[in-house]
């Protein structure tokens, strides 16, 4: 049984809901839900870009690491010198967000399958005991699996992305045509975008779950 503060809040936070769907809409709240739950993964992809700019010396006119809105976050920086520093400034978010996607999964994998919410036996989710697992290592292992997978399914380049890239690409290959090495990944940017309709970037994600599974041996996998 919950106490009777815990369950007063609970309710207050429901009406509260409640209040908000009638005013705004069921899609409306839905719609900022799902963009609050992501927000991680597009402020880390958005600090991958900007530190990328820092290291490769592009100035930054204006950093946006989360809003609500089309894009959800960009940063905006003068073009690079080097064809090389704008293809490491769209590549950035990528690698960033993959590996702190991934830690955050391995971390998760490995404290679901030590403490005992995976069973060995059954490789399932049982109940939780509360005496087994306590509230607050339930709450470390629920964070860690919500961050790992919002940040890795905003590992991804956006078009934005691959536009700026496609953009130096045509005012350079004719001084450099080593720039047309980076037409491939241009490429796969913009079909990644067009295959995010059929949850590409999700699929990633859960392939990086999976994978972290498989490193710390669980029997998920």
């Amino acid at each position: 049984m919950l106490p009777e503060p815990l369950l007063s809040a609970l309710l207050l936070v429901l009406i509260t809901a409640l209040i908000v769907v009638a005013i705004t809409g069921l899609g409306t709240v839905l719609w900022v839900a799902l963009q609050l739950a992501s927000a991680p993964g597009v402020i880390v992809h958005e600090f991958a870009h900007a530190v990328a700019c820092r290291l490769t010396g592009a100035r930054i006119h204006e950093v946006v690491y989360f809003r609500f809105g089309d894009p959800a976050g960009y940063v905006r920086h003068e073009q690079p010198n080097r064809y090389f520093d704008a293809f490491v400034i769209g590549v950035a978010p990528f690698l960033v967000n993959t590996v702190v996607a991934f830690g955050a999964l391995l971390a998760f994998a490995d404290l679901v399958t030590t403490t005992g919410i995976v069973t060995p036996s059954s490789g399932v989710f049982p109940a939780v005991d509360p005496e087994v697992v306590s509230r607050e290592l339930l709450a470390a292992v629920v964070a860690l699996g919500w961050l790992g997978l919002v940040i890795g399914v905003h590992a991804f380049p956006s078009t934005g992305d691959a536009n700026a890239l496609w953009a130096q690409t045509r005012a350079r290959w004719r001084r450099s045509p080593l720039v047309l090495l980076g037409v491939p990944f241009v490429l796969v940017v913009y079909v990644v975008s067009l295959l995010s309709w059929l949850w590409a970037d999700v699929l990633y994600a859960i392939g990086l779950l999976l994978l972290a599974f498989a490193v710390v041996g669980s029997p998920l996998v």
